[in-house]
């Protein structure tokens, strides 16, 4: 032990806080919570766009719990809404982020109980019995700091029992994960993605790059099951590069219109606009609205000149294949990982929403250029971070920096108020430690993808990875590292020039004891950073910083339409930033539970906030921007698993200075850290390939839906699928509200004009547009069609292949549900969405790109049910379980074999006399190439040659599920023959009528997808066009 002297230096002064400082700022984070949750329970009713937009914005028939407007309404659906019933409605990838919160809430309730119920008393008996009153205070006395003796193996047992309590906790929850990844995998939605049974082969050498030189890879691996189609990726070059300035230049002219338009009246002064400036100085002053209308006609006229010049037939190095079914792809899947065939990469397919495409062609080179100039830069941030980090170890030892002679002032503030100086140094630490680590993430995310990520879901990953290490590193690391080096060298100058060099170097043997010290009482800057996260979560519910923002852009600057639909959608859930602030504050209480058991109850208060909140937010506010089926769980749960390990070094290390390193106590603390170990390699052999892939079982395998390879290679679905964005992506056209149309002959000088223009972000309507100089067109937009339609959201958030549904159905009628819908039941007369609205309005009045022919259109056929019993032609539950929006009712199926099916005929629909060969002979040749029916089935009951836009009951697929038609699908090339049994005439595949019968609303929406894939197919103006532009009328 030191002398008295120095022994009461280092009690009494070097706290990194004071309990004042502690206590202020747990006080006032406390009633700015209040306050805020206050606010929000205020706001919440008469801001539902923002508070509740899911309710609005939903996918398929999913909405959210029915909510109240009360002042705690929000609170019931909290409570009563339980697992199963949010798998259904917010989708894998948000249930597994409510259950990590889940785990984590009752973990820390666990370690806070074991913590504070038997290290406390231990550490305060201790304290008043064996520690003398000057030198500690209410905070020291909770923690292990001034601990010596066998009494700390007491700590030893319980960081043991911590461990097993995690080790217990994390295994129930994987085993359920696990589970729940199972029902995924085998859940309608993903069975009938397209991307579920495809493959991704990425680095194919320059001699296969080629759709047979795919085709040929595959055949070398000997997989058990063929591929129905391959598909070579084609070069964009600079394309998507010109449609993002295209995009953003459509934004900037409309930005500057909406602003000098604003309030209905022209600005006295025109918006400028410098180039080549910096900083605001110097460059070329022009108007900015004649600057950007003159750039936007440059580069329509270079994105129309560059797409006749483009070259599809460039190979790229990726290319994908698809399966017959999804079981075969995650079988070839796993027998192909990490064998590169032909020196290629054989993965299972992402979502293509999620693909970055700009990554997919880098080559191997080119990715490890990238990996290095992002690592560096990586060293980079972490180097300047360590500026702000010093700003907030200054801050955190205010009470150390007052005795130095340089910061003088700083003892004369402390002794004159007291008050605020604790204040002071409670408040500001985490404050600017939160400012700072708003900009981490967004800097991360760019990062990462610069590195060469090839889809959004691994991107996420990789910033969860690297944004939490960062966090630990800098911040937890770092920052104490930094404060034992400030302490240690803050008593050598004291020292300096008071005693000899020799005392000074005698001294030293005190080090190992201020480092302890050291690191234990920065706890107490802990304690403030937990307050400062719990209010953090509640100003995120409160969403105050959305609210100012609208209300500053609306009323100084004024919104755009395309500004009011975008914010009018649910925002997209960041599970990566979310995920790392949890794992953050889950490492810092877990290393300081044995050390300061109070921290661990603070982040448990702060976990059961969180996890309340999120809940909120995930139910009604935000949505996931491509499901992954809970993909992120393996990643957070290896980060857990670590910060065990960093609990348990800093106990080797906490046990080693009190007892000195000598002895051998110290070796206690080790075997938890290999028994964590130990279960990692457990979860890897147990739960982690289970997770990963989907491994059916023989009947699954037998029973699975198969897909026939003319079916996939005649509609083109995987280039369609799979095909850049770029090359089928449609430009913005500059929007403009309705109000403002009128003063545009005032902006431009010339002559404007009036005309139509099909707007791709309302699913290819027509609307009234305005041509100015240079030919550009302002689409003018109504007060009543700013908001974002929630029919459009629904067929945009739609994961069942896209690519075989018909898109522009939406657009058609101009009416949030797009589908055809009977009149009441027993009625056969059809009640055409948009048409009441054509009559009460009288011709003239046009509601969508369409109502104005309704005196040209067809009304019979296939707009029109033919039965008197409506129920053959609409199931009720059918809707109840859509995922999507539905583009036709589907027709319910039943068996011919079974009892009371009486087959009906159409009542008068022209019927075909002469059968399939003599229609195709009336049919110019280029129309049957398109169109002809491929189908072996003798007559097409249901052909129609009507135009409109239901014309979809003629399916050209030859697979197992083609209800309008007989015959056999084809096998694939291989196939096991017990998959494809003989099928009787007019009747279901075994599979897909063992489906319906246990789920005959899935059975209608597959036929209904099978319809609209034929009409997509049919239509040629549609099917390269994957945003949609409208509905193709035959004409």
């Amino acid at each position: 032990m030191s002398e008295p002297g120095l022994e009461d230096v280092l009690n009494t002064e070097s706290r990194t806080l004071a309990p004042k400082a502690v206590g202020s700022q747990v006080i006032l984070m406390s009633i700015v919570s209040a306050v805020t949750v206050l606010v929000f329970n205020f706001l919440r009713p008469k801001n539902k766009i923002i508070y509740e937009p899911k309710v609005k914005y939903h996918e398929g028939d999913k909405p959210p719990p029915p909510i109240s407007d009360s002042l705690l309404g929000w609170l019931p659906p909290l409570i009563r809404t339980k697992e199963p019933e949010l798998l259904d409605k917010i989708g894998l990838d948000a249930v597994t982020f409510l259950r990590f919160n889940r785990l984590i809430r009752w973990l820390f309730t666990g370690i806070t109980i074991l913590t504070c119920g038997i290290l406390i008393p231990v550490n305060v008996v201790y304290n008043l019995r064996d520690v003398n009153k000057e030198n500690r205070d209410i905070l020291s006395m909770l923690t292990i700091r001034d601990l010596g003796g066998d009494i700390l193996y007491i700590h030893v047992a319980v960081t043991y029992l911590i461990t097993f309590l995690i080790i217990g906790i994390v295994y129930i929850h994987w085993k359920k994960m696990v589970a729940l990844r199972l029902a995924w995998f085998r859940s309608p939605e993903y069975m009938q993605s397209f991307y579920a049974r495809t493959l991704a082969i990425r680095e194919v050498p320059k001699k296969y790059q080629s759709d047979e030189g795919l085709r040929q890879i595959f055949e070398s691996t000997k997989v058990p099951y063929p591929t129905t189609s391959v598909h070579i990726g084609r070069k964009v070059g600079r394309l998507p590069e010109l449609i993002d300035y295209h995009n953003e230049t459509v934004r900037e002219l409309e930005q500057h219109l909406v602003k000098y338009l604003k309030g209905g009246r022209v600005g006295k002064k025109r918006p400028t606009i410098r180039l080549r400036s910096t900083c605001g100085c110097g460059g070329t002053k022009r108007d900015a609205i004649e600057y950007y209308t003159e750039k936007l006609k440059r580069t329509e006229a270079a994105i129309e000149e560059y797409r006749n010049q483009i070259d599809t037939r460039k190979a790229e190095n990726y290319g994908f294949a698809s399966m017959a079914a999804v079981p075969y792809a995650h079988i070839a899947a796993r027998l192909l990982e990490g064998k590169h065939p032909k020196g290629t990469d054989i993965t299972l397919a992402p979502n293509p929403k999620d693909i970055i495409w700009e990554n997919m062609n880098k080559t191997p080179g080119e990715l490890n250029g990238k990996r290095t100039i992002g690592f560096v830069w990586l060293v980079l941030v972490c180097f300047f971070n360590t500026v702000p980090l010093l700003i907030i170890a200054a801050l955190a030892n205010l009470n150390q920096i007052k005795d130095i002679k340089t910061f003088h002032f700083l003892q004369g503030w402390a002794d004159s108020s007291p008050n605020s100086f604790a204040f002071i140094s409670g408040v500001l630490p985490p404050a600017v430690s939160a400012l700072f680590g708003y900009f981490l993430p967004i800097v991360m995310r760019w990062l990462s993808q610069f590195m060469g990520s090839l889809t959004q879901s691994k991107l996420d990953r990789q910033v969860v990875a690297r944004y939490f290490a960062f966090l630990v590193i800098s911040q937890l690391i770092v920052f104490t590292l930094i404060g034992v080096i400030f302490n240690s060298v803050r008593e050598i100058i004291k020292q300096v020039g008071n005693k000899s060099f020799k005392e000074i170097m005698d001294n030293l043997d005190s080090l190992p004891d201020t480092i302890n010290r050291t690191y234990i009482d920065q706890s107490s800057y802990w304690l403030t950073f937990f307050p400062m996260r719990g209010f953090l979560v509640v100003f995120d519910l409160a969403q105050i910083v959305n609210l100012v923002w609208i209300f500053f852009k609306t009323r100084l600057f004024g919104r755009t339409p395309r500004d009011i639909r975008e914010w009018t959608q649910p925002p997209e859930f960041q599970y990566a930033i979310y995920y790392s602030n949890i794992l953050f504050m889950a490492s810092v209480g877990l290393v300081f539970a044995p050390l300061a058991p109070l921290v661990a109850l603070a982040a448990a208060i702060v976990f059961w906030m969180g996890s309340w909140v999120h809940k909120y937010q995930l139910m009604f506010v935000f949505v996931t921007k491509v499901e992954t089926g809970g993909r992120l769980w393996n990643v957070v749960i290896n980060r857990l698993l670590f910060c065990v390990v960093l609990m348990q070094a800093l106990m080797v290390l906490t046990i080693g200075l009190q007892y000195g390193f000598k002895h051998l106590q110290w070796i206690s603390t080790i075997p938890p850290i290999f028994i964590v170990a130990l279960f990692k390699v457990y979860i890897n052999r147990t739960f982690v390939s289970k997770f990963t892939y989907y491994v059916p079982s023989e009947e699954e395998i037998r029973l699975a839906k198969v897909h026939s390879e003319r079916a996939d290679n005649k509609g083109n679905r995987l280039e369609k699928r799979f095909g850049h964005p770029a090359l089928h992506a449609e430009l913005f056209t500059p929007m403009l509200h309705a109000k403002m149309m009128p003063l545009l002959s005032q902006v431009y000088k010339g002559k404007v004009g009036k005309d139509e223009a099909q707007i791709k972000e309302y699913g290819g309507q027509k609307m009234e547009a305005q041509v100015v100089e240079g030919g550009i067109r302002i689409a003018a937009i109504e007060q009543r069609d700013l908001e974002y339609d929630p029919a459009l959201y629904r067929r945009d958030r739609g994961e069942l292949d896209w690519d075989a549904r018909s898109i522009a159905s939406t657009a058609y009628f101009n009416d949030a549900a797009s589908t055809m819908q009977f009149g009441g039941p027993g009625g056969s007369t059809p009640n055409l969405l948009g048409y009441d609205k054509y009559l009460a309005a009288g011709p003239g009045h046009h509601y969508g790109p369409s109502t104005e022919n309704f005196e040209l259109a067809r009304m019979d056929s296939q707009q029109e049910p033919l039965l008197g019993n409506p129920q053959l032609y609409q199931n009720p539950s059918g809707y109840a379980s859509r995922p999507s929006l539905p583009a036709s009712p589907a027709m319910s199926y039943q068996d011919p074999s079974s009892e009371g099916f009486a087959r009906q005929a159409p009542i008068h629909r022209p019927h075909d006399p002469y059968g399939q060969d003599y229609s195709r002979s009336q049919t110019p040749a280029h129309a049957q190439m398109i169109s002809g029916s491929s189908s072996p089935g003798p007559v097409q009951m249901m052909r129609t040659t009507s135009p409109g836009p239901m014309n979809a009951m003629r399916s050209q697929s030859p697979g197992p599920t083609n209800m309008m038609g007989g015959g056999y699908p084809d096998s694939p090339r291989g196939g096991n023959p017990m998959q494809y049994p003989p099928q009787p005439s007019r009747q279901y595949s075994y599979d897909a009528y063992a489906q319906h019968s246990q789920y005959p609303s899935q059975a209608s929406q597959h036929q209904t997808q099978q319809q609209q894939q034929f009409y997509q197919h049919s239509n040629p103006s549609q099917s390269g066009n994957m945003a949609g532009r409208g509905t193709y009328r035959g004409y």
